[in-house]
């Protein structure tokens, strides 16, 4: 199944055809919003970072003239709630990157169609938003692209991919924002971009306690449940004996044999990030990059270079962010099954902040839920997705970030529909395992954290 997001434009195009003239160019009655006055601002705001030229959108709302032959199918969509995309539950959390119009917006628009969209005074017209081009993020201050023009056939499966791309940096940097930019958007599923530190001097041996005893090595951050493995032969999992691999061809770019940690990523409707001031991630000078690009055939030859735009903060943040996944590769999705439950856990085993969480399965997945479950006893739901879209992928960003302490449990819950019922399904004969193709299935969330300073040491005595 090869639903990108060029497939879901597509389909919006045709579903939304362009409005026929809502009567003829009616002047605005007293009070009636006008696109100069009261629309453009929410549109520059809301939906031109996606609706320009050059974008995922798949017509550009910068002008007048842009948008009035679809102002009837953008207001639709907007009292319909489907545009800007949003999938998270309003009653669960607040999100600083959340998309939804306020009833106040949604009602100027509405009332602005039904007036018959009137352009207004174009001295009401706020200045249109200026952006770098090619990016989202503003200019960046370096540009990685792939190192070769990657050729993608016509049909059958691609593997994944991995491409290396030195940085030749030689301090330490702290990357602010990234944005990672598809070469081919027709042909990229997704990418992750990982950042592969040089290999470390041989360490100093660890001081003794001072009991005398040797050091004891820090425990890790999260102990994950069992039986969450990936299976052997998929990404991420064991590799496969020998006799059971498939024997590389003249275009595979096999994966290295470490790949360090993310420092970007790509998945149908996010690409880009903009940490909060004073967080950052560290890429470490000298660090090559390796592109994990996962591509997918549209019936014709097609080539692909992606890029990652890289901007970093003027100063060492006062928190380092870090990302891990919480996973469970050991799902299984018995066939016709339109309701299925598959459920993933962790412990944390140090306080931690949550700033950010990405679901992530494939076109069977539904909807997500997230609870916390606390030292203290206390069961706390932190995100809730009734309705996940497989096109339009959110890393849900919390307004005030979540303090985790140690000992705190977190449970992910998905389900799929892998019934006739789920158009997207590619066979719902089939039962369905964890798999890299998209006609296999995931069980995937990406968590953006930090590690809390350890608190002082007690003052030993008293009076």
């Amino acid at each position: 199944m090869k639903r990108t997001i060029f497939a879901f434009a597509t389909f919006l195009l045709l579903a939304i055809a362009p409005t026929a003239r809502i009567g003829a160019q009616a002047a605005a009655g007293p009070g009636a919003p006008t696109y100069s006055r009261d629309v453009a601002p929410i549109l520059y705001r809301s939906c031109t970072g996606c609706h320009r030229p050059g974008e995922i959108g798949p017509m550009s709302l910068l002008s007048y003239a842009d948008v009035r032959p679809w102002a009837k199918a953008i207001g639709t969509r907007v009292t319909a709630g489907t545009m800007p995309p949003w999938h998270a539950d309003p009653g669960v959390g607040e999100f600083s990157n959340d998309r939804r119009l306020t009833a106040a917006e949604k009602d100027a628009i509405s009332q602005w169609v039904a007036s018959g969209a009137p352009e207004g005074d174009a001295r009401d017209l706020p200045a249109a938003p200026r952006y770098a081009e090619g990016w989202t993020i503003g200019e960046p201050d370096a540009v990685l692209p792939m190192q070769e023009d990657y050729p993608i056939p016509a049909d059958g499966t691609v593997a994944y991919q991995y491409f290396e791309v030195p940085t030749h940096f030689t301090e330490d940097k702290w990357v602010q924002a990234f944005e990672v930019r598809p070469g081919n958007r027709a042909v990229v599923h997704h990418v992750i971009v990982y950042s592969r530190p040089p290999a470390p001097a041989a360490p100093p041996p660890a001081a003794p306690r001072s009991d005398g005893q040797p050091a004891r090595r820090p425990a890790p951050v999260f102990t994950f449940a069992d039986d969450m493995d990936i299976p052997a032969g998929q990404t991420g999992g064991p590799e496969l004996p020998p006799a059971e691999r498939k024997p590389l061809g003249p275009n595979d770019r096999p994966a290295p044999k470490s790949l360090g940690p993310s420092i970007g990523a790509y998945v149908p409707g996010e690409g880009s990030r903009i940490y909060a001031p004073g967080t950052a991630t560290r890429l470490v000078a000298g660090s090559t990059l390796v592109f994990q690009m996962h591509y997918t055939t549209t019936g014709k030859p097609a080539t692909d270079r992606t890029s990652i735009g890289l901007i970093f903060a003027k100063e060492r943040p006062r928190t380092e962010l870090r990302g891990t996944a919480l996973i469970n590769g050991n799902l299984h999705i018995p066939a016709g099954a339109s309701d299925h439950r598959v459920d993933a856990a962790m412990t944390i085993n140090r306080d931690i902040t949550l700033w950010g969480m990405l679901p992530h399965t494939h076109v069977r997945g539904k909807r997500w839920s997230y609870e916390a479950k606390y030292p203290d006893g206390r069961t706390e739901t932190i995100l809730s997705v009734p309705k996940y879209d497989f096109d339009w992928q959110t890393d849900y960003i919390f307004k005030i970030p979540i303090k985790l302490p140690k000992g705190t449990t977190l449970h992910a819950t998905a389900w799929y529909d892998n019934s006739p019922g789920n158009k997207s399904n590619p066979d719902p004969s089939k039962d369905v395992w964890w798999g890299d193709q998209t006609w296999e299935e995931m069980m995937f969330t990406g968590l953006t954290f930090s590690v809390d300073p350890a608190p002082p040491p007690a003052a030993a005595g008293g009076l």
